[in-house]
C-alpha cells in the first residue's frame, strides 16, 4: 500500500524551509546584500513566485533566516556549556568547538547579519533578544563558579566569541590553545587559577 501524498501544509512547510536554508547560504556565501528573489529561488530549486507566496518581501526572508539561524547557533552552544563538568571546562569547550567555524558558511551569514542588523530595527530587536538569553545563561553559568563580576564577564565572553570570528578571517592562527590564557584570565575572579577551582 502506498502511502498518501503530503498535504498542503507539508508541502508549504517543505518550500520555506527549502528558501530559509537557501537564502542561509546565499547570506554567508555572496552576502546579504547581494541576495535576491531569483537567485534565492533557483537555490531552492523552486519559482520566484513561491518567495513572495511564503514571505511577505525578500527582507522578510532573510530576517527570518538570520533569525532563526542565530537562535540555532546559539541553541547549540548550549549543551556544550551545560553538559560540560564544570562551567569553565564549558567555556574553553565552546571556545575549542570555534576553531572549526571560520570558513563555515552560516558562520558567515551570522557576521553578515550583525552587520545588515545596523540597517534593521527589526533584525536588531530580534538578534539582541536573542545575544541577551544567551549572555544571561553565561553569567549563570559563571556565578555558579562564584565569579564577581557574572553579567559583566558574560558580555565580554560573547563578545569576544565573535570577536574571535571574525579575526580568525584574518588571522587563521588564532585557536582556542592561543587564546586560552587570556581566556583564563577573564573567568578568574580573584587573581589566580580560574573560577571553578
Amino acid at each position: 500500500m502506498t502511502s498518501p501524498p503530503p498535504s498542503a501544509v507539508k508541502r508549504g512547510d517543505a518550500v520555506r524551509g527549502k528558501l530559509l536554508r537557501a537564502a542561509v547560504e546565499l547570506i554567508g556565501e555572496r552576502g546579504w546584500t547581494a541576495v535576491s528573489t531569483r537567485t534565492v529561488a533557483e537555490r531552492a530549486q523552486v519559482t520566484s513566485g513561491l518567495v513572495h507566496y511564503h514571505f511577505a518581501s525578500l527582507q522578510a526572508l532573510l530576517r527570518e533566516a538570520a533569525v532563526d539561524t542565530m537562535r540555532a547557533t546559539l541553541g547549540a552552544m548550549r549543551p556544550v556549556l551545560t553538559d560540560a563538568s564544570d562551567p569553565v571546562a564549558g567555556l574553553h569547550a565552546l571556545f575549542a568547538g570555534l576553531d572549526q567555524h571560520t570558513d563555515d558558511v552560516v558562520w558567515l551569514a551570522v557576521t553578515e547579519s550583525y552587520l545588515a542588523a545596523t540597517r534593521d530595527p527589526e533584525l536588531r530587536s530580534a538578534l539582541a533578544a536573542l545575544i541577551v538569553e544567551f549572555r544571561e545563561e553565561v553569567a549563570n553559568q559563571l556565578d555558579d563558579c562564584g565569579h564577581r563580576h557574572p553579567a559583566e564577564t558574560a558580555v565580554v565572553l560573547a563578545a569576544l566569541i565573535d570577536g574571535l570570528l571574525l579575526h580568525r578571517i584574518f588571522d587563521p592562527r588564532l585557536s582556542a590553545d592561543t587564546t586560552r590564557p587570556a581566556v583564563d584570565r577573564l573567568l578568574d575572579s580573584r587573581g589566580r587559577g580560574t573560577a571553578c577551582e
